[in-house]
């Protein structure tokens, strides 16, 4: 059995980490899923709560973030190719949960691409409302109680 390679996760302000965190969400969101490139990067990303995944060497390897509203949502989830399947996603998403639990919420929820619902279903949310596009991807709405 291949053991993943180690990495670590931690909650990070977009202020200090900027350019690490838009590199990573410009290979998969601009590059492999084709999402137009000026609508990547937001004014939201300022205000909201990010999640680094770094390998053993430091590099950046995964991103994500939780937007603080009534109904905080998690949100620009990215994992390189390279590293999917490994964890990173799993681990980042239970820490952006944990974070939103911390800072006193009870419910979350994202807009899931519809390819990824399964991985969201097993990490304990469920589908709200019909199906969508983004950015012309298929999305499905999820929450999960905290």
């Amino acid at each position: 059995m291949i053991l993943p390679e180690p990495f670590t996760v931690e909650i990070c302000e977009w202020s200090q980490q900027r350019d690490e965190l838009a590199k990573v969400r410009y290979e998969v969101f601009v590059e492999e899923q084709k999402v137009p490139v000026e609508i990547e990067q937001d004014e939201l990303d300022a205000t909201s709560v990010h999640v680094i995944a770094r390998d053993a060497s430091g590099q950046v390897v995964g991103t994500g973030r939780l937007i603080q509203q009534e109904l905080p949502r998690i949100g620009r989830m990215a994992v390189l190719k390279a590293w999917r399947r490994a964890g990173v996603g799993a681990a980042m998403l239970n820490a952006l949960c944990d974070e939103a639990r911390r800072r006193g919420y009870e419910e979350v929820m994202l807009n899931a691409q519809t390819h990824a619902t399964p991985f969201y279903f097993k990490h304990g949310f469920l589908s709200h409302g019909p199906e969508f596009s983004e950015a012309g991807i298929p999305h499905q709405e999820m929450r999960k109680q905290i």
